[in-house]
């Protein structure tokens, strides 16, 4: 992990992404109902939220490990939601 900055912007990028692609999806897919669409935003838009605090928590000994576990974080959370975005029906 280089630095906070780039996990910063590694986090808003994966999760803009994935939210990018449930509204593609929405397009593509417009006499579906969005319900289930639209709870994928919600959760990426919580676990955005999450892993920012946990970013700009100051109170962590072991920086280089904390920010490891989060990037970790990410990918496996990032992971469900694309899953998730791909059994939409």
């Amino acid at each position: 992990m280089a630095n906070k900055r780039d996990l910063k912007k590694d986090i808003n990028y994966v999760l803009g992404d994935i939210i990018e692609a449930v509204y593609v999806w929405e397009l593509t897919n417009t006499e579906k109902p969005t319900k289930d669409s639209e709870a994928i935003i919600d959760e990426a838009i919580s676990t955005f939220d999450e892993l920012i605090a946990r970013v700009n928590d100051r109170s962590v000994e072991n920086k280089k490990a904390h920010f490891k576990a989060i990037n970790n974080d990410l990918e496996s959370k990032g992971k469900n939601l694309i899953e998730k975005i791909n059994k939409l029906k």
